[in-house]
Parts: structure tokens; C-alpha cells; sequence
């Protein structure tokens, strides 16, 4: 069973930094291209970030390049996602997710909330 489990969510204040972890369980973790995705209340789910299957290419929104870094150790099947100079309207749940040529996981999400 293909389970991604999602942590490092919590609150912070404006302009500091959070880590997320996203591991992979019952996949074979470098045949997939991991991608970080956030939704806001009221708003639609959009994409974060994105790591190619070896993490040579990576991706990412307009409104978080430059602040985010996304990273993945296949040793470890865990995909990171370092955020720095965080802004309230950077405050979602975060849900990692595995892109494979035919299946598609995502992880239950975690809260970041950014507030002072």
C-alpha cells in the first residue's frame, strides 16, 4: 500500500522559515517525479514546486521562487521543500504528491500557518 506522509507544517511568524518532509512508503521512489502542492482556504489547489525523478530538474511557482527550495534524497524516499521569508499568504495545507507514469499519491497534507 502507497502511503506519503507529510510533516514539518506549523505556525510561524512573517519572514521565517518552515521545513517540510514528505516520505514515500510501498513505491519505488525514484521512478517518480515529486511535486509540492498547497491550497488555500476558498481557493483551488495549485503547484508549489516540482522535482524531477532524480531531482536534476526542478520547478516552481512565480509567487515562491527564490523563497522555496525544493530537494529530494532517493536513499531516504523523502522530499523536502525548505521555505524561507514566509508571508501570510503563504498560510495552506501543503500536500506533497508522486507522479508516476501511471499512478498518481498524494499525501494527507499539513498545516502551515503564517501569522504573527
Amino acid at each position: 500500500q502507497v502511503q506519503l506522509v507529510e510533516s514539518g507544517g506549523g505556525l510561524v511568524q512573517p519572514g521565517g522559515s518552515l521545513r517540510l518532509s514528505c516520505t514515500a512508503f510501498g513505491l519505488t521512489f525514484s521512478n517518480y517525479a515529486m511535486t509540492w502542492h498547497r491550497q488555500a482556504p476558498g481557493k483551488e489547489r495549485e503547484l508549489v514546486a516540482l522535482a524531477s525523478m532524480v531531482g536534476g530538474v526542478t520547478n516552481y511557482a512565480d509567487s515562491v521562487k527564490d523563497r522555496f527550495t525544493i530537494s529530494r534524497d532517493n536513499a531516504k524516499n523523502t522530499v523536502y521543500l525548505q521555505m524561507r521569508s514566509l508571508k501570510p499568504e503563504d498560510t495552506a495545507v501543503y500536500y506533497c504528491n508522486a507522479q508516476g507514469m501511471r499512478n498518481n499519491y498524494w499525501g494527507q497534507g499539513t498545516q502551515v500557518t503564517v501569522s504573527s
